[in-house]
């Protein structure tokens, strides 16, 4: 379940990185998949704006495509690229009797 503030959280580290690389990675629908690098350029109150390094073109994504894992965003930090989300942690479910 998303909350607000996971929302809100999500705004500012993004904002927090406006101008740096990073990797957008996602489907386009039947066993299509996507990885391009990208710039953040600006963010608003409901989404934010990248631009493709390679296509020269501005594209948006909200904050919940990010948070739902619809897409996924790594920022370079100087050596490599991060995951902005951390991987979701599986957990197993004890059954009880």
């Amino acid at each position: 379940m998303i909350l607000p503030n996971d929302i809100t959280n999500l705004k500012t580290d993004i904002t927090d990185k406006i101008g740096q690389k990073i990797i957008v990675k996602g489907t386009l629908g039947r066993s299509k998949f996507f990885e391009k690098e990208a710039t953040i350029e600006k963010t608003y109150p409901n989404l934010f704006i990248v631009k493709y390094d390679d296509e020269e073109r501005n594209v948006t994504y909200s904050y919940k495509d990010v948070l739902t894992r619809t897409v996924e965003v790594e920022v370079y930090d100087g050596e490599g690229y991060s995951p902005l989300i951390p991987p979701p942690v599986e957990t197993k479910r004890v059954r009880s009797l």
